[in-house]
Parts: structure tokens; C-alpha cells; sequence
């Protein structure tokens, strides 16, 4: 005996109720085989990456202090803008918000915990995703609408060594030392402003500054940043990388990096946090 034939009928042909139901199933698998499709494709693209970083040093070494340029030491004033507003407005809302009696030492702590560990790598990689990200996929994106990448792959270079993994190393290697100088900005201006601006004392902000530290606390934020960094130019680089023809698939790109390295930055930032936060009591 031969098995039943499928049931291919147009989903119209059904009852009302097992339409609906098979709408919703339809949709929700074409959902799920995008998603599995487009992890296969990053982790192809960061196969390929990894590839050239140890085949291609000779490609992508001449380029990466350029792009550390591009992205580190052009971003510093926006950095500290976004880093001296932020430690402004903790010390500010910290010290008048607490309640009659606390310590005003307490000021100083919640400053510290609150720039280093959270709002300055946080921030700091979310601006810098606008700034450097949606930069990076338009160089990149222009660079493949007008096949200037296939230009690269006749001259017998490595597209991926050449463009992604200098970007790479370069975002990688300066989002920290960015972090570093957000965080000591941050914290700068909070102690200024809580002195002039409120009634916190420079011996109560500064007692506050030691309380409960350790090391590890710095090296938390580091390593959030160094995550961020590296997010960044993988998103950004492979949404350029596989951009449509013409200026609007460039500005599809270049939304849709912005958009997915912020969520990722955000979904990275939760996991560290669940991961190392029973360790950042000092």
C-alpha cells in the first residue's frame, strides 16, 4: 500500500478557524527558518573572519592603526560629552533623592557603581554604534553596490581580511581604552557637581568612591566593553558586506546594523551581568 497523498490545499479552502491557525503556523515557520538562516550566515561570515585574521596579517595589519584612529581618538569628544552629562545628572539625582538621614557618602558610591559598571560601557557602545557602526556598513555597503569588492577579490585579495578584520582588531582594541576614559570623565564630573552644585562635601564623595571597590569591578566594565567593541564591527561590517544593490539597499544596511547591534549590545550587556554580578561585591 502506498502512503496517503499530502493535503496541499490553499489555505483559503479551509474553515475559517483552521485558516487562521495555519496562517499563524506558516508565519511563525518562515520566522524561525529566517532566523536559523541568518545565524548560519554570521557564523559563516565570522568563520571566514577568524580565517583571515591568522592567514592574512599582511592584508589587514598596515590598516588597523587608520581605522583605531577612526574609531578611537575621533570619538574621544563625543565620548566625554555623553560621559560628563551622564556623571552629571547621577550626582545630581542621587544626592536629591535620597532620603533624610543617609549618608551623603552615599552620593559618591552609587556615582561610581552606577558610571563604572553600567551607564558608561552601556552608553558608550550605544553611541559609538551610531557613530562608528552605521559609518562602518556605509563604507562597506557602498563599497559592494558599486563592486569595488569584486574589484578586490580579482585583484587577489581577501575582501574579509582587507575590509572586516581590521575593523575588527581596531573596534576590539579601543572601545575599552573609550570606556576607560568615559568612566574617569564620568566620575569627574559627578564629584564636581555633587561639591558645587549640592551639599555633598569633597571628604563625603570621596570616602563613597572607596567603599565596597575592588578590581574586579574595573575589570568587569572592561570586559563589557571589549564585547561591545567586537559586536559592533562583526554586525555592522557583515550588514555592509551583504548589502543590496543600489543607495537604498545601503540604507537599509545601515538601519538595520544600528538597530541589531543595539539589541545585541543590550541582550550582551544582561548576560554579563547575570553571569559575573555575584562577584562585583566589594
Amino acid at each position: 500500500m502506498t502512503a496517503p497523498a499530502p493535503d496541499i490545499r490553499a489555505t483559503t479552502e479551509y474553515p475559517m478557524v483552521q485558516r487562521a491557525g495555519l496562517r499563524f503556523l506558516r508565519r511563525m515557520a518562515i520566522l524561525g527558518v529566517a532566523i536559523f538562516a541568518g545565524i548560519g550566515k554570521r557564523a559563516y561570515f565570522l568563520a571566514g573572519a577568524t580565517t583571515a585574521l591568522w592567514r592574512e596579517p599582511k592584508t589587514y595589519l598596515p590598516l588597523v592603526m587608520p581605522h583605531m584612529k577612526s574609531i578611537g581618538v575621533d570619538s574621544l569628544a563625543l565620548t566625554a560629552i555623553v560621559a560628563a552629562f551622564i556623571g552629571s545628572v547621577i550626582a545630581l539625582q542621587t544626592r536629591y533623592q535620597l532620603f533624610p538621614g543617609v549618608q551623603l557618602s552615599v552620593v559618591g558610591l552609587i556615582s561610581r557603581q552606577t558610571i563604572v559598571l553600567e551607564l558608561g560601557p552601556l552608553l558608550t557602545g550605544l553611541v559609538l554604534t551610531g557613530r562608528v557602526g552605521a559609518r562602518m556598513t556605509a563604507e562597506i555597503g557602498t563599497m559592494r553596490v558599486t563592486e569595488q569588492i569584486d574589484a578586490l577579490e580579482t585583484l587577489a585579495y581577501d575582501p574579509v581580511a582587507y575590509l572586516v578584520v581590521p575593523r575588527l582588531i581596531a573596534a576590539t582594541l579601543m572601545l575599552p581604552i573609550l570606556v576607560i576614559f568615559a568612566n574617569a570623565v564620568g566620575v569627574g564630573v559627578a564629584f564636581f557637581t555633587a561639591i558645587f552644585a549640592t551639599d555633598v562635601s569633597w571628604h563625603d564623595f570621596s570616602s563613597g568612591l572607596r567603599i565596597a571597590f575592588n578590581m574586579f569591578q574595573i575589570l568587569y566594565s572592561l570586559l563589557k566593553a571589549t564585547i561591545f567593541g567586537t559586536a559592533i564591527a562583526f554586525f555592522c561590517a557583515y550588514e555592509g558586506y551583504v548589502t543590496d544593490v543600489g543607495a537604498e539597499g545601503v540604507g537599509r544596511s545601515t538601519a538595520r546594523a544600528v538597530v541589531m547591534t543595539s539589541v545585541a549590545i543590550l541582550v550582551l550587556d544582561a548576560f554579563i551581568a547575570a553571569l559575573f554580578a555575584p562577584r562585583l561585591q566589594g
